[in-house]
């Protein structure tokens, strides 16, 4: 019963989110921006991860025109080559080549610097949907729930952020929770019109 309600839940949500036009997208996007700044006003995001957006997918790259993120060092997600199922985290800045991985996301073309995981200060998560426990559904791969499950063992890591629209977050206990779902520690939304 609960993959039957995830896949539900994902097509749901991942059709609401791919109906919104070029011009609502844009300006969650911008709105975005402050709403992150405020966000994490208390903590140094000196090393910030992100990802580009896809599927309809919050833009982040706003985002980093705010005065807390123009000094960041940036990180994408790219498919981890050694350890299959996880993600690296590779420098990324404007001007790197891209392509697309098999699942068609783009990442980085090639092996630029990367941090290693606990090292982040900031890791901007994409969700289908999230709870107010901090629970999030992702596109169904597992990646980032592997990636984050190595986390557990180090006594620092990153603040986890799950971002996206205002209708992807939904209330306690809406969203049905597997053992190995890794909880974020805070979820910022765009807003939508």
């Amino acid at each position: 019963m609960t993959a039957a309600l995830r896949r539900q839940l994902r097509r749901q949500f991942r059709q609401q989110r791919r109906s919104l036009t070029a011009g609502q997208r844009r300006r969650a996007s911008h709105r975005f921006g402050a709403r992150l700044d405020q966000a994490l006003s208390h903590r140094p995001a000196r090393h910030l991860a992100l990802y580009l957006a896809n599927d309809g997918e919050l833009d982040l790259r706003p985002a980093l025109g705010h005065s807390r993120f123009q000094l960041a060092t940036t990180y994408l997600p790219r498919l981890d080559p050694i350890r299959r199922g996880h993600l690296q985290f590779r420098l990324w800045q404007r001007h790197h080549p891209m392509r697309p991985n098999h699942y068609g996301i783009a990442e980085p073309a090639h092996y630029y610097r990367g941090r290693a995981l606990w090292a982040l200060d900031v890791i901007l998560l994409p969700a289908v949907a999230f709870d107010a426990c901090g629970y999030r559904l992702g596109m169904g791969g597992g990646y980032y729930d592997r990636t984050l499950a190595d986390l557990q063992r180090r006594p620092r890591r990153p603040r986890l952020v799950a971002v996206g629209y205002d209708f992807q977050k939904v209330g306690e206990g809406t969203l049905p929770v597997a053992p190995w779902d890794q909880p974020v520690d805070l979820t910022v939304t765009a807003g939508c019109d």
